[in-house]
């Protein structure tokens, strides 16, 4: 057990400074590239990249985990590396069609996925999607080895890759940036998937297991694989619909939309992976293990738990992070080439962003008790749900309000998204506990904690430009918001509130 705890507390440490190397990334592309239409070509050349993938591979990818962990468990590494490279051929062969098709008709699929673009941009577009596509290769067979590893009991390397392509991304956008423009950006993420493959055949190397693709395409551990794929297809393209929607939408608004939606949603996601992979690391086994009907209540218990740490832990930080918006977004971002017209556009979509932060941890938990009890319908029919509010709402507020509308549909769609889940997970395991006096108390503490933190907003003025006066607001904000927040919670939502104060000894006992 002390073994599984270290490499948990390995992986979980790993994950968390390829997370925050992830927001270093972006202040190194902000600084050199503002929020302007190079950062906008490069995120659509992404998208790009990313419809590719979303053909198999990264389905491909998930549908062989089981089958080499169960060739593991048998004592059979080498067969299920088989199956494994079988995959991988399968996958070259897919993308050398599928990669192939794109290249030569980049030019209609830019204009497709941003149709706003003017001519320079859309041609830089092009361009940098041509480079990008080379690491399609280099992904898949990344997240393929990936897996083989982790059924080797390997997660370091996995964890790892992320910490490796951030760091050659920092380099590419800091170092080359300047001199080459966006397309260093574009060979630093081809460079940076190299780095993360290399990464996922130092445990395939320890255990003498060769990692080329071969063509066996009768092997049966492949046939088992794509038996799985239809249905990991559907969630893996749902996954990318919203991105690539939002982004064609953005490109509508005028250069440094795209890239100011990026910042924006980069800031609220890694601040909400960063809390929820330190606060859920120990829950998911425990879901796991407690699926039977026999402990259905104890898994009530463990979900109830999990949405009150996270709900009471993320509400203050969103209610921060909206009132706080425009210096936030200046002392993250705000440097270089990231100019004040790029702060004010950020900051837009920012504050509305962060509203969704709670709700997005709340999904994280029941879409997590939905996996652990084996159940992907729930999860695949919230996110197709989802999808549908997004496009809908990113058509109707985008032209009115801009970049927020564009945030704001988002925030919505993952709101019903939510609901959705919680509903299917209630009415197909009864696993949802009672949330109703959690969340009118919640709101209680967050009207409370919104109207301090506002005072304090505005006792404080607005100080001289720079890093010290954007830290002086929002650490005036945070500390406001504390101070409404905390006694109203601790009157509306006793349980929670002491959840929250165990919170720090909880953590020191889990290191």
């Amino acid at each position: 057990m002390g073994g599984v705890r270290r490499a948990a507390l390995l992986t979980a440490g790993l994950a968390l400074a390829g997370s925050t190397l992830g927001l270093v990334r972006d202040l190194a592309i902000a600084v050199v590239f503002g929020a302007g239409p190079d950062v906008d070509a490069f995120l659509v050349a992404q998208g790009l990249m990313n419809l590719v993938l979303g053909l198999i591979t990264g389905a491909l990818a998930k549908a062989a985990v089981p089958v080499m962990a169960r060739a593991v468990d048998a004592g059979r590494p080498a067969a299920g590396m088989a199956s494994v490279r079988a995959a991988l051929g399968l996958a070259c062969l897919v993308l050398a069609v599928g990669a192939g098709a794109v290249w030569v008709g980049a030019g209609g699929v830019v204009a497709l996925l941003a149709p706003g673009f003017d001519a320079p941009t859309a041609a830089l577009a092009v361009e940098l999607s041509r480079i990008v596509l080379i690491a399609t290769v280099l992904i898949t067979a990344t997240n393929l080895l990936a897996g083989a590893g982790q059924a080797l009991g390997r997660f370091g390397p996995s964890a790892l890759q992320s910490v490796g392509f951030n760091l050659v991304m920092i380099a590419a956008a800091a170092v080359a940036g300047p001199v080459f423009g966006a397309t260093a950006l574009a060979w630093g993420f081809v460079l940076g998937s190299a780095v993360r493959l290399v990464l996922q055949l130092i445990p395939l190397r320890a255990a003498r297991l060769p990692a080329w693709p071969t063509l066996r395409l009768r092997d049966e551990g492949l046939r088992e694989m794509l038996r799985l794929v239809p249905a990991l297809v559907v969630g893996s393209a749902l996954s990318s619909v919203n991105t690539l929607v939002d982004r064609a939408v953005a490109s509508t608004l005028g250069p440094g939309s795209v890239a100011a939606v990026n910042f924006a949603g980069r800031l609220s996601s890694t601040i909400d992976l960063l809390l929820v992979a330190t606060l859920l690391a120990a829950l998911y086994p425990r879901l796991a293990a407690a699926v039977t009907p026999a402990r259905r209540a104890e898994l009530r218990d463990l979900t109830a738990r999990g949405v009150a740490v996270l709900a009471v832990v993320m509400v203050p930080i969103a209610a921060g992070m909206a009132l706080a918006a425009t210096p936030l977004v200046r002392l993250v971002y705000g440097y270089g080439a990231f100019d004040d017209t790029a702060v004010a556009l950020t900051a837009s979509a920012a504050g509305v962003f962060a509203v969704g932060i709670p709700v997005l941890a709340v999904r994280e938990v029941a879409a997590r008790t939905c996996y652990a009890l084996g159940d992907g319908t729930v999860p695949v029919v919230s996110a197709a749900v989802g999808v549908a509010v997004n496009v809908v709402l990113d058509l109707v507020l985008a032209p009115v309000f801009g970049v927020a509308g564009i945030a704001a549909a988002t925030v919505v769609s993952v709101a019903v998204a939510t609901g959705v889940t919680l509903a299917g997970l209630h009415r197909r395991h009864r696993a949802v506990p009672p949330l109703g006096r959690l969340g009118g108390g919640l709101a209680l503490a967050a009207a409370a904690g919104v109207g301090t933190g506002w005072a304090a907003r505005l006792l404080v003025g607005s100080p001289a430009d720079g890093p010290l006066g954007a830290a002086l607001v929002c650490s005036a904000v945070g500390v406001g918001v504390l101070a409404g927040y905390l006694p109203v919670l601790r009157l509306t939502c006793p349980e929670q509130f002491r959840l929250l104060r165990s919170l720090p000894s909880d953590l020191r006992r889990r290191r």
